[in-house]
């Protein structure tokens, strides 16, 4: 074999394993978006799902009869066909759990909210700049394709100077997961509202001042703050989060909005994404008046993990950089009282 044939068919098995599919475990499957993550995983030809660790006996069952194979933890860990672990445990082992990944050589899919404590996130966030290993964040807005427009009109001062965002989530909680939620302090904010934090943060940056309002007005006997809302303050702007348990149909009544001094951007609903923008003065692609943008079909998830198939092997970057990623985590313990 020559030097040249040699070097050609070097070339090509690098790319037949840059496009093989990419070995992926999940350390937990208990978080309430795994099992949706896991389907959209298992449907990706970018991903070979290797296997689970899951300690509950119910969800072992499940996942057993549905033939994905179980691995005990440290088998996870150490796995040499595995290059990414998605962490869906508990919210309370999030940050154990993810900086093990990360110690262990795996690249990083942490579901949110991913730290009940700063400094935890900043072990992670340091560990993952020190490796040079991908860490992405689980909050399900990011690729939503009409949050995406909604922030683009904004960052691009199409809508003029931004001064006002207000966003509201909300959700009829079962009252068997009151007790998990009511884990931590910022109860519902902490839980959920973080969805509408990080975009916001995304959106507007670090936040000089940030009062939360953290109420239980649900009527259980418990102590979770079901009734929350977050009010955060930047030199020219104010943002105003509101997440609640008890909301019915809340659904259809997500809202972000971003209101500027040449008009407004308002996704309502979320999902499926469905975004007005409403102009003094036409910007950008958009003429003066109200014009109402519709999506092509959506669904969570997916582009989240399209977008770290192709970080990983070394195609894209993350959208959001790790200096990000912190100040949308000292907000959300902000927000949460935290």
């Amino acid at each position: 074999m020559t030097r040249r044939s040699l070097l050609g068919t070097l070339a090509v098995s690098a790319a037949a394993q840059q496009r093989a599919p990419i070995g992926i475990g999940f350390l937990g499957a208990s978080h309430s978006h795994a099992l949706a993550k896991l389907a959209v995983v298992r449907a990706n030809p970018d991903f070979r799902l290797v296997g689970i660790c899951e300690t509950n006996p119910k969800l072992r069952d499940t996942l057993r009869g549905d033939g994905i194979p179980l691995l005990e933890r440290d088998q996870l860990l150490r796995h040499p066909e595995i290059r990414v672990i998605a962490v869906e445990s508990a919210v309370r082992d999030h940050a154990s759990d993810g900086l093990a990944v990360l110690e262990a050589g795996k690249h990083l899919h942490l579901e949110k909210a991913p730290s009940d404590r700063l400094a935890a996130y900043e072990k992670i966030v340091a560990t993952a700049r020190r490796t040079g290993l991908t860490l992405q964040i689980g909050y399900m807005w990011r690729y939503n394709p009409g949050m995406i427009k909604a922030i683009e009109a904004a960052h691009s001062g199409w809508l003029g100077s931004v001064y006002l965002v207000q966003g509201s989530i909300g959700n009829q909680l079962a009252p068997e997961q009151r007790p998990e939620w009511a884990e931590f302090p910022g109860g519902t904010m902490f839980e959920l509202g973080g969805h509408l934090v990080d975009a916001t943060i995304r959106l507007m940056g670090k936040p000089r001042k940030v009062t939360p309002f953290l109420h239980t007005d649900g009527g259980f006997s418990d102590n979770l703050r079901d009734n929350t809302l977050a009010v955060l303050e930047w030199d020219k702007a104010t943002g105003m989060l509101q997440s609640a348990n008890m909301e019915p149909n809340s659904g259809r009544y997500r809202v972000f909005e971003i209101l500027g001094t040449n008009g407004r951007a308002v996704l309502n609903p979320i999902e499926p994404p469905s975004l007005t923008i409403d102009l003094d003065k036409a910007a950008g692609p958009y003429a003066k008046g109200t014009q109402k943008l519709t999506f092509p079909p959506y669904k969570r998830y997916v582009d989240d993990f399209n977008e770290l198939a192709a970080v990983i092997r070394g195609e894209a970057k993350l959208r959001t950089t790790l200096d990000q990623e912190l100040i949308v985590q000292e907000a959300l313990l902000r927000c949460s009282g935290m």
